[in-house]
């Protein structure tokens, strides 16, 4: 089932979310999406940033995280009529 997750208020829709919490009580995200040679661009741009405010709406809940883990089955998606296999792993920022 499909849900969205927002980074850095960003829309994306993925094809498997889940929301997990840590020993420590921070919360860590996994999720999977498809990217399209024509969104390649942005979605790089954005991961590059490695730190996100996270939204994720239909589960309520919202903080800041970075890229703990990371990794797509294309590295190269400037051709045309491209779709890249996209795994993201995301978590929560410790709190000072």
């Amino acid at each position: 089932m499909s849900e969205i997750i927002q980074l850095n208020g960003r829309p994306i829709e993925t094809d498997q979310l889940e929301l997990h919490q840590l020993a420590d009580g921070r919360r860590q995200i996994s999720c999977d999406f498809k990217v399209t040679s024509d969104a390649y661009h942005d979605i790089a741009v954005l991961l590059y940033e490695m730190d996100f405010r996270v939204a994720l709406p239909a589960k309520g809940q919202e903080f800041d995280a970075a890229i703990s883990n990371y990794y797509t089955d294309t590295t190269n998606l400037y051709k045309g009529n491209e779709v890249a296999d996209y795994h993201l792993e995301l978590t929560e920022l410790a709190s000072n």
